[in-house]
């Protein structure tokens, strides 16, 4: 509930005073250190505060999803019959109910693929990491009306490959819903 709460730009900003400025553990923005080497491992290290902070505002919005959903599911009649025939509660759980709560779960990963984007926007000008998001930041201030058209066109598609990619991994998890 708190990382729902918490908008983006704040978060970030938290996550920057805390495990930045006072313990030090991760640096506070940019892609590479100044003057280091720009290997891998410092990319690395300068990607896990947005990492985090992206993660855990779309692992709130998932696990909020998924309790929901499992909940409906758990009340069905064809769990209670598989416990009645004497199935473990693991594999009543993991097999029956998991698998048809993951079936919502499936459409709102489709949705959230363009999300992304939006959620990459407000953290990439937060840790002042160059980005598709800070570029659309960036040629708004602008007016770089090309740029900015594209990035909406590429947005768009996303919004139409994450529906398509939904439909088609809803159709593989549900037999019910295929069409003959």
């Amino acid at each position: 509930m708190i990382a729902l709460s918490i908008p983006t730009f704040w978060f970030g900003l938290i996550t920057i005073y805390i495990f930045s400025v006072k313990l030090q553990w991760v640096p506070a923005g940019n892609r590479t250190t100044v003057g280091g080497d720009g290997g891998l491992l410092d990319y690395a290290h300068h990607l896990i505060a947005p990492a985090v902070v992206l993660a855990l505002v779309e692992v709130a919005v998932w696990s909020r999803y998924m309790r929901s959903s499992m909940l409906d599911v758990i009340n069905q009649d064809y769990i209670r019959t598989a416990r009645a025939k004497g199935l473990p509660e693991r594999t009543v759980l993991l097999h029956h109910a998991v698998r048809n709560a993951l079936l919502p779960m499936i459409t709102l990963a489709g949705l959230e693929l363009p999300t992304l984007l939006g959620g990459a926007l407000v953290t990439e000008t937060v840790f002042t990491w160059p980005g598709m998001g800070r570029l659309f930041l960036d040629s708004l201030s602008y007016r770089d009306y090309p740029v900015v058209m594209g990035i909406l066109m590429f947005s768009a598609v996303l919004v139409l490959l994450g529906n398509l990619l939904a439909d088609v991994l809803c159709a593989i998890a549900d037999p019910r819903i295929r069409l003959t």
